[in-house]
């Protein structure tokens, strides 16, 4: 049966979070090679223990494509270890520079392609799911694809009352907004945020700025 998504207003949820936490700079970082670490190294991490794993990473002058590529691994190991999974992650990271160094040396030349043939050559790499690839392609390769991670699925679910996939929900939102680099970016962001201050494992829908377009506390209110 086809979901009914006639009543997704993604452009008006999205002017509602805004106002309410306003242009949120995401993600913060000072090189392409910081998001893509970053990307990699944030998996089942913490973002505070992953700014102190960037950091180590800036102190030893190697946050770049050749001194991953060439550093020892378990130099690497060592100054990613806040992350956790350290070595796992190490080795991922090294692979992803190393890829890049051997065949385009930089990752301005790895990124001169399109979104399409970009994801898949990405989601080839070792530790690169969907959500990782396209939080590369939009924040470090600038191109307008729209991330998909818990926080959307759960808020999604929430508000408008069915699940979808990755895939699905990526489409179906890039399908109702206006395909912009910059309101990718932010509308990316409005939903972490409201994942991590309402829309929680446990909602707190008292005060949730959502809740107007929201089923999930809708029908609870109407049980009460």
């Amino acid at each position: 049966m086809q979901l009914d998504t006639s009543g997704c207003d993604f452009s008006g949820l999205y002017t509602v979070l805004n106002a309410e936490f306003g242009f949120l700079n995401w993600w913060p970082a000072e090189s392409r090679e910081e998001v893509v670490a970053g990307a990699i190294l944030t998996q089942q991490a913490s973002w505070k223990n992953v700014e102190t794993a960037i950091q180590n990473l800036k102190n030893a002058d190697v946050l770049n494509v050749k001194s991953m590529a060439e550093i020892n691994l378990k130099t690497l190991e060592s100054l990613v270890k806040p992350s956790g999974f350290y070595r796992q992650k190490a080795r991922r990271l090294k692979n992803f520079m190393n890829h890049v160094y051997k065949k385009y040396h930089t990752l301005d030349n790895f990124f001169d392609k399109t979104s399409e043939e970009l994801r898949l050559e990405l989601l080839e790499l070792e530790g690169v799911g969907k959500e990782t690839a396209d939080s590369i392609l939009l924040y470090a390769a600038e191109k307008p694809v729209f991330v998909i991670d818990a926080y959307t699925l759960r808020i999604v679910e929430r508000i408008y009352g069915f699940k979808m996939d990755y895939d699905d929900l990526q489409k179906l939102i890039e399908s109702r907004i206006e395909r912009r680099l910059s309101l990718y970016k932010d509308f990316h962001a409005q939903f972490v945020e409201l994942g991590k201050r309402f829309c929680k494992t446990k909602p707190i829908c008292e005060g949730c700025p959502a809740s107007v377009f929201c089923k999930f506390k809708n029908k609870n209110s109407k049980n009460r």
